[in-house]
C-alpha cells in the first residue's frame, strides 16, 4: 500500500533511518537463522530494502533511496514475489523517478504498478485513485495536461464512490486538482479548490503539519501569480515557519518556498533578498538534484527573469541559456516550462538589439504554449507582450498593436475552458 499521509521528515528522519538499518538487519540475520525457506528470506530481504529507500525519499535522499529501490525491484523480479510486492516496488520507484525529474521512467514504473494494482484489487479501489494521483503528477511534468485531468477525474470519482461526504478523504484530490488548473490557467477555480480543501486538511493532518504548509505554500504560489502580494507573503511566512520546524532551515524542500518569497521580494524593489534567496536557491538544488534536474532550470529561469528586472542583461543571457539548456533535456524542448524560459531569453536578446534570434525564440515559445494549453493561456500573453516589445523597438508599431490587443483579450477573458474538472468536485 501506498501511504495516504507523507511521512513527516527532518531531524528525526537520521534517528528513523538508523533504526531502520538495525532492524533490517536483524531481520535479515533472523531469517537466516529461523526460516529453512530461501524464497521467504529474499521476500523479507525485498520488504526491508523498500522500507529503507522509504526513509531516505522522505528525507529527499533521492540518490541514496534509488539504489536500494532499484534493488529491491530486481529482487522481487529474480524471486518470483507476490503481486503485491511487486506492485509496491514499481510504484516506490514511479515516485522516487518523478522526483528525480526522470518522467518517462516515472511514467513506464508507475503504469506497470497500477496494472498490478487493478488486478490485485479492482479499477475502483481507493489505492488505485492515490497511484492516479501519481500518475496525474508524472503528465504534468510531461506537459500533458489532458492526460493529467482524465487521471485526476478518475481518482475522484473512484473516492466520491467510496465515501462521497468525506471530505477529508477528498481534500486531498481537489488540492491536486486545483495545482493542475493553476498550471493550465484557471486561477479562480484553482482558488476555490484551494478554499474548499484547507480546512479539511488542517483537520486532517494538523496547522503545523508539513503537508499543510506545502499546500499553503501553494496557495501563496498563486496569490503571487495574481500579484496579491501581502496575501502572498502572510502565507509564505507561515509555510516558512513550518517547514524550518520540520526540516531544519537549509533543505532543499524549502526551495519552493524560497522562489515565492523571492518573488514577493522582487516585486517590492527588494532586489537584494530577492538574489540573495535565488542564489541559495541554485545552490541548494544544485547540491541535492542535480545540474540537469528540471527544479535547477526552473531556479535558472527566476533568476535570470531578476537580471531583466535589475537591467543586468549579460548575466541574464548565461543564465536563461543555461536554463534553456537544462530544461530542454529534462522536459524535453516541447514543455511549456522550457517554452517560460525562452520567451525570457527572447526579452534579453530584444534589449541587447538581437532582434532576429528574439523573433524566432518568441515563436518558438508561443507555438509550444499553445500547442500545450490553447490561445488563451496566460503564459501565452506573456509571450504576446513580449511580441509588442520586439515589434515596437524594431520600429513596426501595427503589429504590436495588433498583438497587444491579443494580449488584452487574454488577461480581459474569463476563464472557461476546462470546467468539466471542476465539475467533479461540487
Amino acid at each position: 500500500m501506498v501511504e495516504t499521509k507523507p511521512f513527516l521528515p527532518g531531524q528525526s528522519c537520521i534517528k528513523c533511518l538508523i533504526f531502520i538499518v538495525l532492524n533490517s538487519l536483524f531481520l535479515l540475520n533472523s531469517s537466516v537463522v529461523y526460516s529453512g525457506e530461501q524464497s521467504a528470506e529474499k521476500e523479507r530481504s525485498c520488504k526491508t530494502l523498500r522500507a529503507m529507500a522509504k526513509v531516505y525519499m522522505a528525507c529527499g535522499d533521492y540518490k541514496n533511496a534509488q539504489g536500494l529501490a532499484e534493488q529491491a525491484l530486481n529482487l522481487a523480479k529474480e524471486t518470483n514475489a507476490s503481486d503485491a510486492e511487486l506492485c509496491a516496488c514499481l510504484l516506490d520507484l514511479a515516485y522516487l523517478y518523478k522526483n528525480q525529474g526522470r518522467m518517462a521512467d516515472a511514467e513506464t514504473m508507475c503504469q506497470r504498478g497500477l496494472k498490478l494494482q487493478e488486478k490485485i484489487h479492482d479499477e475502483n479501489h481507493p489505492y488505485v485513485a492515490y497511484t492516479l494521483r501519481i500518475l496525474s503528477e508524472i503528465y504534468q511534468g510531461q506537459a500533458r495536461y489532458r492526460d493529467a485531468t482524465s487521471a485526476l477525474e478518475r481518482a475522484m470519482m473512484i473516492m466520491r464512490e467510496i465515501d462521497p461526504k468525506d471530505d477529508r478523504a477528498i481534500a486531498p484530490l481537489k488540492i491536486d486538482i486545483a495545482r493542475l488548473l493553476v498550471a493550465r490557467g484557471n486561477f479562480a477555480e484553482a482558488e476555490s479548490c484551494f478554499t474548499e480543501a484547507i480546512v479539511p486538511i488542517e483537520q486532517s493532518y494538523g496547522p503545523d503539519h508539513a503537508y499543510t504548509a506545502n499546500v499553503l505554500g501553494s496557495i501563496a504560489a498563486l496569490y503571487a501569480m495574481q500579484k496579491r502580494y501581502d496575501e502572498a507573503e502572510e502565507l509564505i511566512y507561515r509555510t516558512l515557519r513550518i517547514q524550518e520546524k520540520v526540516y531544519g532551515p537549509e533543505h532543499h524542500f524549502l526551495v519552493p518556498t524560497w522562489l515565492v518569497m523571492s518573488e514577493i521580494y522582487q516585486a517590492k524593489g527588494d532586489y537584494v533578498n530577492a538574489k540573495m534567496l535565488l542564489e541559495k536557491s541554485l545552490l541548494t538544488t544544485e547540491k541535492q538534484q542535480g545540474l540537469l534536474h528540471p527544479l535547477t532550470g526552473d531556479v535558472l529561469n527566476r533568476l535570470g527573469q531578476l537580471y531583466i528586472a535589475s537591467k543586468e542583461y549579460t548575466g541574464a543571457e548565461d543564465t536563461l541559456q543555461r536554463a534553456v539548456k537544462v530544461l530542454e533535456s529534462s522536459l524535453g524542448p516541447d514543455n511549456d516550462r522550457t517554452a517560460i524560459a525562452i520567451n525570457n531569453l527572447a526579452k534579453v536578446y530584444i534589449h541587447q538589439g538581437k532582434y532576429s534570434q528574439a523573433q524566432k525564440l518568441c515563436q518558438k515559445a508561443l507555438n509550444t504554449l499553445e500547442s500545450v494549453f490553447d490561445q488563451y493561456h496566460p503564459n501565452v500573453a506573456d509571450v504576446l507582450e513580449t511580441m509588442v516589445q520586439l515589434h515596437r523597438e524594431a520600429g513596426n508599431t501595427a503589429e504590436a498593436a495588433r498583438l497587444e490587443q491579443r494580449a488584452e483579450e487574454i488577461h480581459a477573458r474569463n476563464q472557461t475552458a476546462h470546467r468539466r474538472i471542476a465539475k467533479v468536485t461540487q
